[in-house]
């Protein structure tokens, strides 16, 4: 059988096993590797060690494309070569399979879909496809393809509900996640595969939404002694009503020939305390849009009682009241929603911590151990009241057909699981 991808890790859980019966009949005829170039140019490239890690960018703007270094190296031996028919149960022994409604013959159906988009990834990142290390191959076949799936199924049922010749919104699709679990990565792995099969799309971030350097001054003064609403980041720093001027003016861009510049937050302003990039370097989108994929660490968050919020953290009282407008300016705007769970909120600051000491290495302004740690201090109360609530309910208004809920390992991969961590401090 010809060759085609790196061998399957050892056999381990699995929501959608093959039987011992003969795989389907399509796998024994060897694949032939389309072709075809994606639709689409990325600049900067992501390089191989940043699919692992996705540390944050510093750069004005934000590129949506990781750094180039990272302090997780990926094996530096790849798995051996092996067939379709071995990549079939991989793809099948994935944890996120069950989830997006396929069984083992829609993924045999769809196999030709699946290499596809795995090239496409891996070209997009710089990887050999026929010598995927064990861990680049999960990331691939067990993460990004299958959220990707799922979205283009979202896309179509959210296209299915109008006329021919009606004017159809994109559909905006949340994506909630702490910081440094991957969720820029995984964004910009998503942004690209749409454009690939001829989709246009754009990426958002509620970082781009923060108050200017001014007002986010401003914020510090009217709040003297709450650490929480010093410097950027929880609910109260951003600019709501800018929010929704710019997500109601992306619904709109369904024709030919409409375009928008979107905004981007430069982090690195102001020693590191961040100000909005200038108009400039906003990039520019064109319609017709069919996806705005919106990401965001407390996308998704409810206000909770006083009394809650007051026994994590008393500095969260007016962060609370503050998130009351969140879901008018933010989450009403999101039709479908991908929520990552994680087991603890403190793997955020190791998660954080790697991210910097790469970018030091790299020559890059980096933020020291004890920086680090202020610096997610602030947003561990937060987390610790939130989060409970949204991996219960899930997201403010979303809905459980349109809902995908991922949860992750430490080392920022798909696993199963079904009850709820214990996030209470």
């Amino acid at each position: 059988m010809a060759p085609l991808h790196a061998a399957p890790p050892p056999p381990s859980a699995c929501c959608c096993s093959p039987s011992s019966s003969a795989a389907p009949a399509f796998l024994a005829r060897p694949h032939r590797r389309r072709r075809r170039r994606a639709a689409v140019s990325c600049s900067p490239v992501p390089s191989r060690k940043a699919f692992l890690s996705c540390p944050p960018d510093h750069s004005p703007g934000r590129s949506l494309a990781p750094p180039r270094s990272s302090s997780i190296t990926p094996s530096s031996t790849p798995a051996l070569v092996a067939s379709v028919e071995d990549l079939y149960d991989f793809i099948c022994s994935g944890p996120l399979v069950d989830k997006i409604g396929y069984t083992k013959e829609k993924v045999g159906e769809s196999i030709d879909r699946w290499l596809r988009c795995g090239g496409q990834v891996a070209r997009l990142f710089r990887l050999n496809e026929l010598q995927l290390s064990e861990a680049e191959k999960a990331r691939i076949y067990h993460f990004y393809i299958p959220v990707f799936l799922w979205c283009e199924d979202q896309v179509n049922e959210h296209r299915a509900k109008y006329k021919e010749g009606d004017d159809i919104p994109p559909l905006v699709i949340g994506v909630s996640a702490p910081q440094g679990s991957g969720k820029t990565t995984l964004v910009f792995a998503l942004d690209y595969l749409f454009r690939a099969a001829g989709r246009k799309s754009t990426t958002l971030s509620i970082d781009d939404f923060y108050l200017t350097a001014k007002e986010q001054s401003e914020l510090r003064d009217r709040n003297p002694g709450n650490a929480l609403l010093e410097l950027r980041g929880n609910a109260g720093s951003h600019d709501l009503q800018f929010s929704v001027e710019t997500l109601e003016a992306l619904t709109k861009l369904t024709k030919e020939g409409m375009k928008m510049k979107v905004p981007r937050y430069n982090k690195s302003a102001f020693g590191g305390r961040g100000d909005r990039a200038d108009p400039s370097v906003w990039p520019e989108v064109e319609g017709p849009l069919e996806v705005i994929l919106f990401e965001g660490w407390m996308l998704g968050f409810k206000p909770l009682p006083n009394e809650v919020v007051k026994a994590v953290d008393p500095q969260l009282e007016v962060v609370n009241k503050n998130l009351e407008a969140y879901y008018d300016a933010w989450d009403r705007f999101i039709e479908s929603w991908i929520v990552i769970k994680i087991r603890e909120p403190n793997c955020v600051f190791q998660w954080r911590l790697q991210a910097e000491i790469a970018m030091r290495a790299d020559g890059k302004p980096g933020m020291s151990d004890e920086e680090v740690m202020d610096f997610v201090s602030r947003y561990l109360p937060a987390y610790h009241a939130y989060l409970p609530t949204l991996y219960k309910e899930g997201p403010n208004g979303s809905k459980p057909e349109h809902l995908l809920v991922i949860d992750i390992d430490g080392g920022r991969n798909p696993i199963l699981g079904t009850e709820v961590p214990n996030l209470k401090k």
